[in-house]
């Protein structure tokens, strides 16, 4: 059992929950949840690491449906249990990077921006982020990019060139994911993208996250959520 230390709400429906402890985890990685005491929900929820300190961890979150509504209640002191880091996350780059994120698939792409930093083969880091109504956070990213881009109510996949980037990190609805990895011409541009499915138990058991790629079906939870971008077929 873990601690909150705030929840506060960011924008509309839209939380930053800190939690107090000591975690693990790398870019791109996920948690799952659970913030009540009821049998139902049965399972947590997954979210991507936002910001990890040495005293405490941070996550992102939309309220849609009955857990996240749940989490949204959570004070100051309630208790709540994470189990986690699962996954495979974004793997070390060098040179050149960009992160693309589109609404609220910015979530793992700051303490990704923040573990790029300290890789001294990383020459840039600029950042490209879309939001259908409203720009968040932009203060978070300024402080961990070399450029920052904002585009509100546009396609941010087209105000990015892929291949001027050796590695480009992306996360976001997967219309802009298609258009990301499309885009790419040059052989020296690696792309990774996360994918956002629905889990159901983080663990790879449930097969609920199932995605299509050329080496046939995979977990999202459990292989990825991040892939290379050619190897996702979008349906």
């Amino acid at each position: 059992m873990a601690r909150v230390i705030f929840n506060q709400q960011i924008d509309n429906h839209i939380y930053h929950i800190k939690i107090a402890g000591k975690y693990k985890g790398s870019m791109g990685q996920f948690y799952m949840l659970r913030g009540w005491d009821s049998y139902h929900p049965i399972l947590g929820r997954p979210f991507s690491i936002f910001n990890l300190t040495s005293q405490s961890i941070s996550f992102l979150y939309k309220v849609i449906g009955e857990g996240t509504h749940l989490l949204s209640k959570l004070k100051e002191n309630d208790d709540i249990r994470l189990f986690g880091p699962y996954g495979r996350g974004f793997p070390q780059a060098k040179g050149k990077v960009v992160l693309i994120g589109g609404g609220m698939g910015l979530a793992p792409l700051y303490f990704a921006a923040q573990e790029l930093i300290k890789n001294n083969s990383v020459e840039s880091i600029h950042i490209y982020l879309g939001f259908k109504e409203k720009a968040i956070l932009v203060d978070y990213f300024k402080k961990v990019s070399h450029k920052l881009i904002i585009d509100v109510g546009g396609l941010i996949s087209q105000k990015v060139i892929v291949d001027n980037y050796d590695y480009v990190f992306a996360c976001g609805p997967e219309e802009m994911l298609q258009a990301i990895v499309k885009q790419k011409k040059s052989e020296k541009t690696n792309i990774f993208i996360s994918l956002e499915r629905r889990m159901g138990c983080g663990l790879g058991a449930c097969l609920s996250c199932t995605c299509q790629t050329r080496e046939g079906n995979k977990l999202t939870c459990k292989d990825g959520p991040v892939f290379p971008g050619e190897d996702i077929y979008f349906v």
